[in-house]
């Protein structure tokens, strides 16, 4: 990360404020027609904006994050630029100094990292470097005996101008003047004098304090500063009533409840995560009630779809009887936070034809010419349980009730929503929900379940999503892992934050019915390494993956539908569990910050499509941390690839070597620019290496 200042500029290096304006882009009706004049050193395109400014921009406590621009200026002078970042209070919290990405692009960036929640601005000033100018002259005519003593001058008033905004202390307002004094001693060769004014100290105190002129700056942007959790995490999907649920043939099933489900609690905090995502708790509708694979005839005993929310027994605000009471929740959630387990809960805002809300609010739901009621449909699936609400007739009420349950939950302790399908409603009731939430609970967290199309997708995240799930349990070969990968760490991370889910109750896509467990192994490296937040549905770690039939990605027996108990004492004892190959990815995600960041991933070359390679390094309190992982893709066969480093990226010339531990199996290797892996399914399906530079922060306490 590029140093901040430790204090702002002098003011009397400052610009006027008409010369300190910049081009913005038409925010605002009538801009386009009458845009506000260019500034004098121009500054455009301004990153990450969202919105075109009209929304804030995303980070979380510590992330670090690259602000860019277009900055140029007419002719051939210097120009320099540096991003100035403030806190909610205004405060400066840091001075970033800008270098050209790539020479001749124009294109500038700086990194920069917020240190505390709430909202921040940065601010891209551009100027002109007259130092850096007189040093490019001075260079050519000096040694060429043009104007020599002209140039020596000019360059000791500049150094005067440049003294009086460096602080005294340390000596740095002395190192300065040295240079003038040099620049002006007759007595030394003409070399000499211009060498005084190049030495590395110099340069040292006049990239913190620099000499600006004609000081442009483009208009504040708005950064939305979150808590760690909203881009860090490891979550566990599973049914309360399943876990200590007893199916015995002949007999009614017995639901498992919330004390049964809380046995379940240690082994999921044993394995790392840190969220543990419950689906709907509440009452279930009887009327059309779903049967077994999605039946639409329920048998007397059969315990229904949790989606399908309502009953006489209650609504959104209730929980089923067969799970237990509140104080039943209030103590399951008290036994997760004693494992720092955060509990993520379902809002499904539809209802069962039972829900309380149908006889009380008729006017929230679609009625069809003949009177009754529209069910729920996503052609070709029908959901003859659920009705979807009607928004427009009283959007005012729907807000106002929505936000009545959510802080309802919150009081009991939830403080992350996993929001089923918010893309069938619309964009703006979600946008006055989470405001109305976050503007007095700035730390709940809500998480768009919405696979949809990007448009909707990038919109709900922009309007306050702090979570998005994504395409990647579709993305499976090679190049659609690092095209659609390389958009969420780079094109859409000012705003969307991906949690990579496995699975889902919905979603056993074919790579795993057809791959087995290596293919459950593979896809936990990718989605435990590629981003921040991952996710898994309960029964992954048995690799479950039988389909309702061919073709289908329902799950055979979908917990959806009925109770599903499980002896995962009985599968660790077979060896059938890949809950030890989770375990170990969560632990080294904990301990690696270079995992824990989105925006820092990079692929390298494989000589196969089978093979996928790529790192993400990340500045950790004891030293720089990269983490390279190498995957087969391919849960079927042996692999043998050449994997080519880009290894300036690394940090590292092109013949340079650097040894690599694999974190998964312990074994160090020394690897250079290019690298043979042979990666079997079943046995080593992947590397998780960590370089080994000095003061590497993983071996070091773990981080949550």
């Amino acid at each position: 990360m590029a140093a901040t200042r430790e204090s702002p500029i002098p003011p009397i290096q400052r610009a006027k404020a008409s010369e300190r304006r910049a081009a913005r882009p038409a925010e605002r009706p009538g801009d386009a027609v009458n845009p506000p004049p260019i500034g004098r050193i121009p500054v455009l395109d301004v990153q990450p904006r969202v919105d075109c400014g009209r929304r804030p921009a995303k980070a979380v406590v510590d992330e670090s994050f690259q602000v860019t621009a277009t900055v140029f200026r007419e002719g051939h002078d210097a120009v320099a630029a540096n991003v100035v970042l403030r806190d909610p209070d205004g405060r400066s919290r840091g001075w970033f100094p800008m270098r050209e990405l790539a020479p001749g692009t124009d294109r500038w960036g700086a990194t920069v990292k917020p240190t505390s929640e709430g909202r921040w601005t940065y601010t891209v000033e551009a100027w002109s470097d007259p130092i850096t100018t007189w040093r490019h002259h001075a260079g050519i005519k000096v040694p060429a005996g043009i104007d020599t003593e002209m140039m020596l001058e000019e360059g000791a008033r500049l150094h005067e101008r440049a003294a009086s905004g460096v602080p005294k202390a340390k000596g740095r307002r002395e190192t300065v003047l040295g240079v003038v004094d040099a620049l002006r001693d007759t007595d030394r060769p003409s070399a000499a004098r211009l060498a005084a004014a190049l030495a590395p100290d110099v340069d040292a105190v006049l990239s913190r304090y620099p000499l600006r002129e004609l000081v442009t700056a483009a208009d504040p942007a708005s950064l939305l500063v979150e808590r760690r959790r909203a881009l860090f995490g490891s979550w566990y999907e599973f049914f309360p009533r399943s876990e200590g649920a007893r199916v015995t043939e002949g007999e009614p099933p017995v639901s498992g409840t919330f004390a049964t489900a809380a046995d379940r609690l240690p082994a999921i905090a044993a394995m790392g995560f840190d969220v543990v995502y419950l689906p709907p708790i509440h009452p279930i509708g009887t009327t059309f009630r779903k049967g077994p694979d999605n039946t639409l005839t329920a048998g007397p005993h059969d315990v229904g779809v949790p989606w399908a929310i309502g009953s006489p027994e209650g609504g959104h605000d209730a929980v089923h009887p067969d799970l237990g009471t509140l104080a039943d929740f209030d103590a399951f959630v008290r036994r997760a936070t004693d494992l720092r387990l955060e509990i993520a809960l379902d809002f499904a805002l539809q209802c069962s034809p039972d829900h309380p809300w149908v006889e009380k609010h008729p006017d929230w739901f679609h009625h069809r010419p003949d009177g009754t009621i529209a069910y729920a449909e996503n052609p070709p699936k029908k959901y003859q349980d659920i009705y979807p609400i009607a928004f427009d007739k009283d959007m005012k009420g729907l807000v106002k009730e929505t936000v009545r349950v959510l802080r309802f939950w919150m009081d009991h302790g939830v403080r992350i929503f996993r929001v089923d399908n918010p893309h069938t409603k619309p964009v703006v009731f979600w946008e006055k929900v989470i405001a109305d939430i976050n503007g007095t609970d700035p730390d709940v967290i809500f998480l768009a379940e919405a696979f949809t199309r990007p448009a909707m997708m990038r919109t709900l995240a922009a309007i306050g999503f702090q979570q998005s799930y994504t395409y990647f349990t579709w993305r499976t070969s090679k190049q659609e892992l690092t095209d659609y990968l390389t958009e969420l760490s780079e094109e859409t991370a000012g705003f969307m934050r991906p949690n990579l889910f496995v699975n889902t109750p919905d979603i056993l896509h074919a790579y795993l019915q057809q791959g087995g467990r290596p293919a459950f192994e593979a896809r936990a490296v990718l989605a435990a390494t590629l981003s921040p937040t991952w996710g898994v549905y309960s029964g992954f770690e048995l690799a479950e993956n039988v389909p309702q039939r061919d073709g289908s990605e329902e799950y055979l027996h979908s917990e959806k539908y009925e109770l599903r108990p499980r002896d995962w004492e009985a599968a660790e004892r077979a060896g059938r569990s890949i809950a030890p190959l989770i375990t170990s990815l969560n632990r080294i995600r904990r301990r690696s910050p270079a995992l824990q960041q989105l925006r820092n991933l990079h692929f390298h070359h494989t000589d196969k499509e089978t093979v996928i390679a790529y790192s993400k390094t990340a500045e950790g309190t004891s030293g720089s941390n990269t983490v390279l992982v190498v995957v087969n893709l391919d849960p079927h066969h042996t692999q043998e690839a050449t994997v080519s480093l880009d290894m300036p990226h690394l940090g590292l010339g092109w013949h340079e070597s650097v040894p690599v531990r694999d974190e998964l199996t312990g074994e160090t290797y020394h690897w250079g620019r290019t690298n043979y892996v042979r990666l079997e399914p079943g046995t080593a399906p992947a590397h998780v290496f960590t370089l080994l530079r000095p003061s590497s922060p993983i071996g070091g306490s773990p981080t949550r």
